[in-house]
């Protein structure tokens, strides 16, 4: 039977990016030799590096590339000096490019303690939080909110005297997005970690804004579509300590653009690092995956940053791909990379430093892609 093809354009971007994305490609084609599935990969330069080369953020056909792929591996993007005119970062374009131009609208952010890391939270004498603690999703709206460019400056004389950024919140966005948090509480085998129900987080600020008012209401008019879900609500200021001290009672977390930005980065400490942090900008027809990490410049080019969250954007991709090409397969594959992953993790001698290792960024690759091989 011939290999069924899939198109994948690889963004590999700046910096740590680069490296951590040559362990997942190696994670990718070692999939693929143990599958009946085919991976085509195209790949485009892009991100500051390639601005300060170019004097562009990456070349005109490579969103088009994007556009007619099945799925999107990027990096990261971002580097000292390439500032555009506008005075972005040059690489942003490239975010906002797929996000606002594919309408990806569902930022999608797991975060899960594996058996084995060790960091400073919880457990002062020990250093572990317990693995079945720390399972929850944040899903972020992706298109709208603060980063909407409803922006401006008010500049006289050289001087910059005034800022403005407008948050905008939509009923359409608003509502597609929690309706995408109910539906992915739904897929859950498992609820929260605390009690196992299947329990959705509103979480704002709609006790001062209008726009978090807005999204909380809409909210109770999608949850009365899913009655077997439960309805669960947070402000935002309150969600950061409930999160760090409770998080065995959040399963899926729904919230805003910014508010999700930020809240899903303190959620990364629970798993370990920003290594351990994937993420997924999922639309209706498109999806692209990244670690949530930025490009790290000061630890470019050192071979020395973990790859995992890299790798875990793969199986991401994977579980995607499976979900929407309805191939079961795909969704076995992206298990067996989650549970190479873990296996590494557990056995604790082959990670990277912000795990307590002294390992490098390709032996890490290298050795989820041997344990792939022999668990498959």
């Amino acid at each position: 039977m011939p290999k069924k093809n899939f198109k994948i354009t690889v963004l590999p971007g700046d910096g740590i990016g680069k490296e951590v994305m040559r362990e997942g490609i190696k994670v990718l084609q070692k999939v693929e030799g143990l599958t009946n599935y085919n991976f085509e990969l195209t790949e485009y330069d892009c991100g500051g590096e390639y601005f300060l080369k170019t004097g562009k953020e990456w070349e005109e056909d490579a969103y088009t590339n994007c556009q007619s792929a099945d799925s999107i591996l990027l990096g990261a993007v971002g580097w000292p000096g390439a500032i555009l005119p506008n005075r972005n970062i040059a690489g942003a374009g490239v975010i906002f490019g797929l996000r606002f131009g594919l309408d990806l609208y569902a930022n999608v952010r797991p975060t899960k303690l594996f058996e084995g890391i060790h960091h400073k939270v919880h457990n002062k004498s020990k250093q572990v939080w317990e693995p079945g603690l720390v399972d929850l999703i944040t899903v972020r709206e992706n298109t709208e909110g603060l980063y909407t460019p409803t922006r401006g400056k008010l500049s006289r004389g050289g001087v910059d005297e005034v800022a403005i950024d407008t948050r905008v919140i939509t009923n359409k966005g608003a509502r597609r997005v929690i309706k995408y948090a109910f539906e992915l509480s739904k897929r859950r085998q498992k609820g929260s970690p605390g009690d196992g129900k299947k329990r959705v987080t509103c979480v704002d600020k709609s006790n001062v804004l209008d726009g978090c008012r807005l999204f909380r209401s809409i909210y109770d008019e999608v949850a009365v579509e899913f009655p077997e879900i439960e309805k669960d609500y947070a402000y935002i200021d309150a969600y950061t300590q409930w999160l760090v001290r409770n998080p065995e009672w959040f399963d899926v977390v729904v919230t805003t653009n910014m508010l999700g930005d930020i809240a899903s980065d303190l959620s990364s400490v629970l798993a370990g690092s920003l290594g351990m942090a994937p993420s997924g900008n999922i639309g209706d027809r498109h999806a692209f995956f990244e670690p949530v990490h930025g490009s790290a410049p000061k630890h470019a080019g050192k071979n020395k940053v973990n790859p995992m969250a890299m790798i875990f954007s793969v199986s991401m991709m994977l579980d995607h791909l499976s979900n929407k090409f309805d191939e079961p397969d795909l969704l076995v594959a992206s298990k067996k990379v989650d549970k190479a992953i873990e296996t590494v993790i557990k056995d604790h001698k082959i990670l990277t430093y912000d795990l307590g290792g002294t390992s490098s960024t390709e032996q890490v690759g290298t050795e989820i892609s041997s344990i792939l091989g022999k668990i498959f």
